[in-house]
């Protein structure tokens, strides 16, 4: 079995039609992976296309696209498009995302998300073989809707999940689990739930690494990613379901009374090491391969704020 090195893409700063040169140099540096994701930057398959055309040596994901902000009929034309493109390369990610993503800027309503999800994998799954499906689910009804031209070649789906209900459908139902903000540690957590049918499940881990040695400022950045990320009530009750409920227990009270600065200095250290990797690069490496020890099947790093992209990418290369 390949062992996959994954990053995420776009790069920030670099324009998708600057992108070509880079897709290159990963390949050259040795990454096998690269996954895109959707929430309020680029759409998630765009970046995957160019990578389609630039880099066909590398494999394709993303992570994740909402189930709510696509109908299944269009969601499945374009997992099927990125099939063609890629044929063989692609990997589709798919999850309920948040509140904030679907109903505070899609205008959606975030209703039942795990019904949601486990539909449209159904759906999607039915619609990429070929067949003609009319079906009234739980969250949507579909009606007499075919791909006119189904991919010839099997599409992994892969479920984002976070806590043990989502993480059992998405062993159950797709090819393996997507997780995100979490520590190395936590996926002894997680991994179980995702491999009870099945220890051979993929896990993908989009993992946050900040790449410099200056502590303070690592510590600044991950606060400010903690406060924006964890308050959200999804990552909150997974971060309670963790075991972090006491440490948060002051930042959450501090956010719900409004006080946003008081909330940033209530994350614990411990919390942001715990969940943002940095450093120089080699230990950024030590650490990235803890998740890999832990249970993850392909890590795929996000860059945060790093002062050279280039240089970060070389230097958390497996080359």
């Amino acid at each position: 079995m390949t062992e996959r090195h994954g990053i995420t893409i776009p790069f920030d700063g670099v324009s998708l039609a600057d992108h070509r040169d880079w897709f290159r140099e990963l390949v050259d540096l040795g990454y096998t992976d690269v996954w895109s994701s959707e929430a309020n930057g680029t759409d998630a398959f765009t970046p995957l296309a160019l990578a389609a055309a630039w880099a066909p040596e590398l494999r394709l994901g993303c992570a994740i696209v909402p189930a709510y902000t696509r109908g299944p009929g269009l969601m499945a034309m374009s997992v099927a498009s990125m099939a063609e493109a890629a044929p063989g390369r692609f990997a589709f990610g798919i999850g309920t995302s948040s509140d904030v993503i679907v109903e505070r800027w899609n205008g959606i309503p975030f209703d039942k998300p795990y019904q949601r999800v486990r539909d449209t994998v159904r759906c999607v799954k039915a619609l990429l073989t070929g067949q003609k499906v009319t079906e009234e689910y739980e969250t949507f009804a579909v009606s007499g809707m075919r791909l006119a031209e189904p991919p010839g070649v099997p599409v992994p789906i892969m479920v984002a999940a976070l806590r043990p209900g989502m993480l059992r459908l998405a062993g159950r139902e797709s090819d393996g689990a997507i997780i995100n903000w979490l520590s190395a540690d936590d996926v002894r957590t997680v991994a179980p739930y995702v491999r009870e049918s099945d220890p051979g499940k993929e896990i993908v881990a989009r993992i946050f690494v900040c790449p410099t040695a200056d502590v303070d400022k690592a510590r600044a950045i991950g606060r400010r990613m903690v406060t924006a990320y964890l308050n959200v009530p999804v990552y909150a009750a997974f971060h309670d379901w963790l075991g972090r409920g006491d440490q948060l227990a002051k930042m959450w009270a501090a956010w719900r009374e409004g006080d946003r600065a008081g909330a940033l200095d209530d994350v614990p250290d411990r919390v942001v090491d715990e969940l943002l990797v940095h450093g120089p690069p080699e230990a950024c490496r030590e650490q990235i391969e803890a998740y890999r020890e832990a249970g993850v099947t392909t890590p795929v790093p996000l860059l945060v704020a790093p002062a050279d992209t280039a240089a970060a990418l070389r230097g958390l290369a497996a080359r």
